[in-house]
């Protein structure tokens, strides 16, 4: 570590580091290593012949194509949407930029259910929003949303924000004198792009490929509420479908199931140190943070482009959706006679089930935020201060539980505590402790990783002036560390609830009766054909994730560059 000390660790310090990996251990690791054990020793006694029925299932590998297909085509549209934005943003003079970088992150912050619900209602002869414009396909022709080519549509624009902001950031460390370099020897701005630029990109677009690759693969609300109804089946949607139908009995085989989702996942970021080996993309000079190339008599035309696409992917789906959450049945257009806000009083004030969703959501988000942020801020000041092969691997199990997929990660937290807790008597099964629990292991990198680089750009001599006054570690942390670090704190936690307030890919197997979460509680009335009130508990998520993201943006000068990546 740059800032690493080499004064022996305080009896303070060593306590917060017993503590953390205690947390650590507990939460992120001890599930993933007892699902592995179910994997090749279900029950308890090992061996390989259920794993051997389930690879050898029609089922596993029919899922695990759509899976591939639905992955890899999701990639290449996120690909050319957040490229070409990226490159629009980052190299060019085009205007209101914050605006549109802002309209085309929200689709990464509204939950995958969501926003399949609402492209699903966005098309087809029953979409209220196109039955309101007269433009509604014929009667009885399908919805293109329930369709292999839907879910890679909407993979698409949902992970394009990820290979966006992978880009950008490279883009903004790129030195000017290169592309300086290469006008001055007469390239044109195409030329540059294609021999100086884009090379020069390529681990931020590989990275971004793989990380998209990686959230497609795992995704679960978009196959689910887009695939069920076509018949079509992923490894996740199949993995719910099977314990949905059969409970814990078959935990050895969806454990199987859920490795191979795991596995398919870590190829995304194995094919990226494959594509990235013996490769050096090292770049010296200062970044052209500043660079805009003009556009000229080319600028509003793009303008117009860039704005379309945030129309049709991003304003016209919530659109549909807020269409349909105003009319009194789906399917009907929406006029005078038609608009009603009974569908958003049901849902807020009179059906106990979104009641309890919507409660149980925010302390179950809020809760997860206040506890990671005790415990982040300790872990990434040792691991900034401090050196160890003990930080290290605690730095690195806390990305696990984050870069799996959900579902592997809900399956793994059913292993664990199925049986009663020892020495407690009681399991944490079919309550809302063991989402909590989850939410914890999935959500602590998101807080985790920018208070880290925070620490490492500390001064260690306020710390070191702090210490040799006699100050402990508890002291030092709250009257040195905490007041540096204390605004990406607080956005770390902002993220991890506006992340953890719409989950679904977690919860949908960790849910019980009376503990259902606004993505459950979603995702059970679209299910059931409550189309409108589907739509009016989703458009209320929506739009508080939308007043967070608003007013962190009025605040977001004063939280440091990257944190929130909506703000700058």
């Amino acid at each position: 570590m740059a800032n690493a000390t080499p004064l022996a660790a305080s009896r303070g310090e060593r306590t917060a580091l017993i503590l953390v990996s205690l947390f650590v251990g507990l939460v992120c690791v001890l599930p993933v290593v007892r699902l592995v054990l179910e994997a090749v020793a279900p029950g308890g006694v090992p061996g390989l012949a259920t794993a051997r029925a389930v690879l050898s299932a029609r089922s596993t590998w029919a899922a695990t194509g759509t899976t591939l297909a639905t992955a890899l085509g999701g990639t290449a549209i996120a690909l050319i949407l957040g490229s070409a934005v990226a490159l629009l943003v980052a190299l060019t003079d085009v205007r209101l930029k914050g605006p549109l970088v802002f309209a085309f992150l929200v689709p990464m912050m509204i939950p995958p259910q969501v926003a399949a619900l609402a492209f699903a209602q966005m098309l087809g002869p029953a979409s209220p929003l196109l039955n309101t414009l007269g433009i509604a396909p014929r009667l009885g022709a399908p919805n293109p949303a329930y369709s292999l080519g839907g879910i890679v549509a909407v993979l698409g624009v949902q992970n394009a924000p990820l290979v966006f902001l992978a880009l950008r950031a490279s883009l903004r460390a790129l030195p000017r004198e290169l592309v300086e370099a290469a006008r001055s020897s007469g390239a044109g701005r195409w030329r540059v792009l294609r021999t100086v630029v884009l090379p020069l990109m390529t681990p931020a677009l590989v990275a971004g490929c793989a990380i998209s690759f990686v959230s497609a693969a795992g995704n679960f609300g978009v196959p689910a509420l887009l695939g069920i109804p076509a018949g079509l089946s992923t490894l996740s949607t199949l993995i719910y479908q099977r314990l949905a139908g059969f409970g814990p009995a078959i935990i050895a085989e969806v454990a199987v199931l859920s490795v191979v989702v795991a596995l398919l996942a870590a190829s995304g970021f194995l094919v990226q140190r494959l594509a990235l080996r013996g490769r050096d993309y090292r770049l010296a000079g200062a970044p052209s943070q500043a660079l805009a190339y003009p556009l000229g008599r080319w600028r509003v035309p793009v303008e117009i482009g860039a704005w379309t696409v945030v129309l049709l992917v991003v304003v016209a789906p919530l659109l549909a959706l807020l269409t349909t959450s105003l009319v009194s049945s789906y399917g009907i257009p929406l006029n005078g006679y038609s608009a009603t806000l009974d569908n958003y009083r049901e849902v807020l004030f009179r059906q106990d089930a979104t009641i309890r969703a919507f409660r149980n959501s925010f302390l179950l988000a809020g809760g997860a935020a206040l506890l990671l942020l005790v415990v982040a801020v300790p872990l990434a000041v040792l691991v900034a201060k401090r050196s160890g092969a003990l930080l290290r691997t605690l730095n690195g199990a806390t990305d696990l539980p984050y870069a799996l997929p959900g579902i592997v990660l809900a399956i793994a937290a059913i292993l664990l505590f199925l049986r009663p807790l020892p020495g407690l008597g009681f399991s944490l099964y079919n309550t809302i402790w063991i989402i909590f629990v989850a939410y914890l292991a999935r959500f602590l990198a998101l807080e985790l990783r920018p208070l880290v680089a925070g620490a490492l750009q500390m001064d260690a001599s306020l710390d070191e002036a702090a210490r040799m006054s006699g100050a402990g570690f508890l002291r030092r942390l709250v009257t040195v560390a905490l007041p540096t670090l204390a605004p990406i704190a607080a956005a770390g936690a902002i993220l991890v609830f506006m992340t953890a307030f719409n989950e679904l890919t977690v919860s949908a197997l960790l849910w019980s009766a009376g503990n259902e979460t606004l993505g459950v509680a979603v995702f059970n009335l679209d299910d059931a054909g409550r189309s409108t009130l589907a739509a009016a508990l989703a458009a209320s998520t929506v739009a508080v994730i939308l007043a967070i993201m608003l007013g962190t943006t009025l605040l977001g000068r004063r939280l440091p560059p990257g944190v929130l990546p909506w703000t700058r």
